[in-house]
């Protein structure tokens, strides 16, 4: 059997349990975007050293996998296909509040960055959030159910708190942006060009 199979060359695809749609289906691509932050995980893997942290972020890969085939299985009946749970979404509540009690609540925004490990962790919940829209575009096609988007929401918090801990971990100090306004130029003022702080 070969990989291809040369049926989606005229940008059409399966969706399980439904029928052929086109592959630009907002159906499509909410699994698209969840396969994508899959693979981005994969890639934040090679770059944590904390045992803990990757069995975490392993079962959370195999979670979304979990996630993907209740989306792509809306349609078919509920005791066919593993589903996500509400025990999935209180999980993650109990890991973001330890963390949190560590952490504590930022009194600003901060700038994605730090160490490697951070920044793939932010760079995971980047890709959450896009996710999320996804899959609220989706809805009306859809028949899931609420938990999905709990999951979902909160492992974006949760990316959010990881990529924190990682950078505390190495004792790198979180950056807030840096809000600069252009002043606007007054007669008699210096080109702004030449002003050397503005």
């Amino acid at each position: 059997m070969k990989i291809y199979t040369k049926t989606g060359d005229t940008g059409e695809t399966s969706f399980f349990g439904c029928c052929r749609v086109e592959k630009n289906d907002p159906r499509i691509e909410a699994l698209g975007t969840l396969d994508e932050l899959n693979s981005v995980i994969g890639v934040t893997l090679c770059f944590v050293q904390d045992e803990k942290l990757k069995n975490l972020l392993s079962k959370i890969q195999n979670d979304l996998f979990t996630l993907g085939a209740d989306v792509a299985g809306s349609e078919v009946v509920r005791d066919k296909l593993p589903r996500i749970t509400l025990e999935h979404v209180q999980e993650i509540e109990q890991m973001i509040d330890l963390l949190e009690e560590k952490l504590g609540m930022p009194k600003k925004f901060i700038l994605p960055g730090g160490t490697p490990a951070s920044s793939f962790l932010h760079l995971c919940r980047a890709v959450v959030r896009r996710t999320e829209r996804e899959l609220v575009a989706a809805k009306p096609l859809l028949k899931y159910h609420e938990h999905i988007l709990s999951y979902i929401n909160r492992l974006g918090d949760f990316f959010y708190v990881l990529a924190r801990q990682a950078n505390k971990e190495q004792e790198i100090r979180e950056q807030q942006p840096m809000y600069k306004f252009l002043a606007k130029e007054q007669k008699g003022s210096e080109p702004i060009e030449n002003q050397k702080d503005y």
